[in-house]
């Protein structure tokens, strides 16, 4: 199957990556000029054979490899990136290509909307996660001390590659991992799509090309109306706010690491707890999403020490304002609410709920 999506902005492709469509691509607007390509050491061995004599074709190529983690999404990496470009005398008519998943594709962009005050770029998406989600949407970022996507600004792609071909060089964790943020967009937009995915398991859908095209449409279609994330694109970041905050305190407690999907995952369980408390949704929907997701997605022990500090990063979430934790609620099947100022009380209620579970 090969389809094309139109966003404001830019294409997105949809299908087996070719000569038709990279290819193409390429030798139109990038003949002869120079080409970079950030990846890590998976899609080095496992993705990049798979494209490079399509990129080859168009001129010659330099490859710039980082470590794989979202402990590596930060300043640092960022630093030696430019060094390297610079020292490869990239210019201003310069295209980067971030071949990855979530990772690469916020911090590759985040390279190229800064160098020499913004060069060209496109995603190649590897995993689950960047194919639904994050290559989708012109956001870019770097973690700041370990905080999600503290530093960052929109700036949109020339182009959004989706082979989902690389899925399948990709373990059940990470498959799960980008399942969550399907679940997600489902949840907050699309209850045809929950009521497809909610009676399976998620594996009978990982591979599944309508599914990914339907939560891309999504997606696209929220970030079309809202590109600047000023109202309704607000709704993307359901399970987000404890989310990230799992995840971060993962990073900084190794023992209780978590992959992002698998923290948004916990987020929704926690998020949908607190909307079904603000009586936003029945107590019938509740237990369904919540049984759905806890049954893939495992948890940990947490301690009640831990909650303090979780607390503590969601102060720090870029959605807050006057000092208040800004949450995007449930509403109903399908629905969204933005801009939920959520006491602390209720907070630590839902983290009780998720340790529970």
């Amino acid at each position: 199957m090969h389809k094309q999506i139109h966003t404001q902005n830019y294409p997105i492709y949809i299908g087996s990556i070719s000569h038709e469509n990279l290819g193409l691509f390429l030798k139109n607007n990038y003949k002869n000029k120079q080409l970079f390509i950030i990846l890590d050491e998976n899609t080095l061995k496992y993705c990049y054979p798979q494209i490079a004599s399509i990129i080859n074709e168009c001129g010659p190529i330099e490859l710039i490899e980082i470590e794989s983690g979202e402990q590596n999404k930060n300043i640092e990496i960022c630093k030696g990136i430019w060094e390297a470009l610079t020292q490869l005398k990239a210019d201003r008519h310069a295209l980067i290509i971030n071949l990855g998943g979530g990772v690469i594709c916020d911090m590759g962009a985040f390279v190229a909307s800064t160098y020499k005050r913004g060069i060209d770029y496109i995603n190649i998406a590897t995993t689950l996660l960047a194919q639904a989600d994050a290559s989708v949407g012109g956001k870019t970022g770097i973690d700041l001390n370990g905080i999600k996507n503290q530093i960052g600004l929109f700036s949109f792609p020339k182009a959004v590659f989706i082979d989902p071909g690389f899925l399948k060089t990709l373990d059940k964790k990470q498959l799960l991992s980008g399942f969550a943020e399907i679940i997600k967009h489902a949840l907050i937009a699309d209850i045809n799509l929950w009521n497809k995915i909610k009676d399976q398991e998620p594996d009978k859908h990982f591979y599944n090309e309508d599914i990914l095209c339907h939560a891309i449409d999504i997606k696209n279609k929220i970030v079309n109306d809202d590109p600047y994330e000023n109202n309704n694109r607000k709704m993307l970041n359901f399970g987000h706010t404890i989310g990230h905050a799992l995840e971060t305190f993962g990073i900084e407690n190794p023992e209780k690491f978590l992959l992002h999907g698998e923290a948004v995952a916990l987020g929704m369980m926690a998020e949908t707890f607190i909307s079904f408390k603000k009586n936003k949704i029945d107590e019938n929907l509740h237990n369904q999403i919540c049984r759905y997701i806890k049954k893939y997605y495992k948890s940990f022990d947490y301690d009640k020490t831990d909650f303090q500090r979780i607390i503590e990063l969601m102060k720090n979430d870029k959605k807050n304002k006057d000092n208040k934790i800004n949450f995007t609620l449930l509403s109903g099947k399908g629905n969204a609410t933005i801009d939920n100022y959520i006491e602390i009380p209720l907070i630590y209620d839902a983290l009780y709920f998720l340790m529970k579970q």
